[in-house]
């Protein structure tokens, strides 16, 4: 969103730094008609967002679900295009408050006619540093897992890297939601992320293997969407790959821009999904 909305190039809403996105409303609910599932991700690689307190993440839970949600505000960015939900990419400052958060959304939205996603971006070492204790206090919908810099996908036949197998045992053993499902997150091309990087029939063949052998894989996640279109549609490489009509799920995740937050500006995103024979 960086380039396609900020405060600098649009404004922002008088009285605070929340820059004026209403131009996007139509392009997000086109989306949404189409089945696509767009959420607003929170952190990042250089965000570094802290909550003092329960009570100040719980306050600013309240905040998001007026702003992007399912609430009410007179400054929403979006104007009245409902987001579908919240992501937590949360790579530095501290976990604290981040059950707080997430309880308040799930309990803003019980009882909410429209359905909403609560997903998380984990590094793919296990458990994860920040979201570890997080992930196994509330319940995720779905679990981005990063291999990328680290584990990385190039390591899918090397026992003592790939650890999907760990993360698929997390998903039935210790999730809340034993329907929570896993993704392989992966760089969608050779300059998204410092290690990694596969090519498309590669990357679709890992689907494929681990989709047989863990149930409770999702699908992929790439970053970002901007690199798999200069990649040659590297998303749609990859959805061609795993097969038309599979019914996996393909995440292509749009580059960050900086938003406020109680004590730091973590980084945001919306993702958009996309399935294989639609």
């Amino acid at each position: 969103m960086v380039n396609t909305c900020n405060g600098n190039d649009k404004g922002v809403f008088p009285r605070t730094s929340l820059p004026t996105c209403q131009f996007l409303a139509t392009e997000i609910k086109a989306c949404q008609a189409r089945g696509k599932i767009v959420t607003l991700s929170l952190g990042g690689a250089t965000g570094a967002a802290t909550f003092s307190s329960d009570a100040q993440a719980q306050t600013f839970a309240d905040t998001f679900w007026d702003l992007f949600l399912g609430g009410s505000s007179s400054t929403r960015p979006f104007g009245d295009a409902v987001l579908d939900g919240v992501d937590l990419d949360i790579e530095g400052g501290s976990s604290n408050g981040y059950t707080a958060f997430v309880t308040r959304i799930q309990q803003r939205v019980s009882g909410a006619k429209k359905q909403y996603h609560v997903t998380a971006a984990p590094q793919c070492p296990f458990p994860d540093a920040y979201l570890g204790a997080v992930l196994n206090s509330v319940a995720f919908d779905a679990v981005y897992v990063q291999y990328n810099n680290w584990c990385g996908v190039h390591n899918y036949n090397n026992p003592y890297a790939w650890n999907f197998g760990q993360w698929d045992n997390w998903a039935k053993t210790a999730a809340i939601n034993k329907n929570v499902k896993i993704y392989i997150g992966a760089p969608a091309s050779p300059t998204a992320a410092g290690s990694g990087y596969v090519d498309a029939a590669t990357l679709g063949n890992i689907a494929k293997q681990t989709r047989a052998q863990y149930s409770s894989f999702g699908g992929i996640m790439l970053w970002d969407v901007s690199q798999a279109y200069a990649n040659s549609r590297y998303d749609v490489q990859i959805k061609n790959a795993m097969g038309a009509g599979s019914g996996t799920t393909i995440i292509t995740t749009p580059t960050p821009t900086p938003t406020s937050t109680p004590t730091s500006s973590p980084r945001t995103t919306s993702k958009t999904t996309s399935t294989p024979g639609t």
